[in-house]
């Protein structure tokens, strides 16, 4: 199962594939000399803040709360096996990140989501298959808090409703989403039509009953908590989804990321055909996320180790601007709700970067 790790669609060269699941060749990663685990890193130019991590990066998560407050989650060996680290990273002025918690799992994590009730309280995604509750507050020996333990295969992601709070969905390699209240014993509810892996949901930011979910069966399912069964299905690709996200702005708008190396935007009054198709990566597109903070803007980070801006209503479909500074995979993203352009990358090459798009000292390709 482990050998999911990459996006099951995705060839031994990070092509589309048809094929059966194969495990993408990792390469060693590249380690600049003299620097530990937990060492903050040189920037290539003085705006540019990382750190390095002890495993391999797989996703990052802005604090809703504190400006440059940063959760890291990852994974030993890739994800395939071994154990995982939750870091808990501040961006200081003139010092980089510095990391200020940092929980160990006996299995690699592969999301991380903040509450949205408590600003020192986050959640994980775990590849034993249990969604894990912390206090990054709290000592290690308090923690986790809690593990929700429900799902039969890897937990993929994991997300927070910010409009009723008390909730949160996780995604799993068991075909399926579990909706969640953080206070109750058990899960409130299953929801299971998706036939393959779902790697990402994502909450409406407009309406608390709505969420959505990209899976390897290729479609996309927009869910409202208040009917039997999903109110729409994408087939949005032919090839898997590995990610999907909502404009912040529009609550008709989806964007979604798949193994086909694409990024196409949809609007879910209308579904027969994509609003854009955003075409640039080499590899397979691991996250997308809209920008809390411009209408048409968004990121994107991808197996050819590139990090993308996009606006998709500009003519051509082309980036903006790449950034080029992983030397693996990178598959952790997110933009700041907080700051304006604040945004993280974390990557398999143990290094998480934080950058502000505005500031043009950020080193592009």
């Amino acid at each position: 199962r482990r050998a999911r790790a990459c996006g099951k669609g995705v060839s031994s060269t990070g092509a589309a594939s048809s094929r059966p699941p194969s495990f993408v060749a990792a390469r060693p990663c590249a380690r600049p000399a003299g620097l530990d685990t937990g060492e903050v890193v040189p920037a290539r130019q003085s705006r540019m803040a990382a750190f390095r991590t002890r495993f391999n990066g797989y996703a990052v998560a802005w604090s809703p709360f504190e400006e440059g407050r940063l959760a890291v989650a990852t994974a030993q060996n890739f994800g395939i096996i071994g154990n995982g680290r939750l870091h808990v990273l501040q961006l200081q002025p003139g010092a980089g990140a510095q990391e200020v918690a940092s929980f160990d799992t006996a299995d690699g994590l592969y999301d991380c989501c903040w509450s949205e009730e408590n600003e020192h309280v986050l959640l994980s995604a775990s590849g034993d298959g249990s969604v894990k509750l912390w206090d990054a507050s709290a000592p290690a020996a308090a923690n986790p808090l809690r593990s929700f333990e429900e799902h039969t295969h890897e937990v993929y992601a994991v997300r927070w409703n910010a409009l009723q709070r008390n909730l949160f969905a996780s995604a799993s390699w068991d075909d399926s989403v579990k909706l969640w209240d953080v206070h109750a014993p058990v899960s409130v509810r299953t929801f299971r039509e998706h036939s393959y892996c779902v790697y990402e949901v994502a909450w409406s930011p407009y309406h608390a009953e709505l969420f959505a979910s990209a899976s390897g069966d290729c479609s996309v399912r927009v869910w409202d908590l208040r009917e039997a069964a999903a109110t729409l299905t994408i087939p949005a690709h032919d090839y898997e989804i590995l990610t999907l996200d909502w404009n912040k702005y529009d609550q008709n708008v989806l964007v979604t990321g798949s193994v086909d190396k694409s990024l196409r935007v949809w609007d879910v009054r209308a579904p027969a055909r994509p609003l854009a198709a955003l075409a640039g990566h080499a590899y397979a597109v691991r996250r997308a996320r809209c920008s809390p903070h411009h209408p048409s803007l968004l990121c994107s980070s991808s197996y050819d180790m590139s990090v993308c801006l996009w606006d998709f209503k500009a003519p051509g479909g082309a980036p903006l601007q790449r950034w080029q500074h992983h030397s693996e995979f990178a598959v952790g993203l997110d933009m700041s709700v907080l700051v304006d352009g604040l945004v993280a990358s974390a990557g398999w090459d143990e290094l998480v970067f934080a950058w502000n798009l505005n500031d043009h000292g950020a080193p592009p390709a």
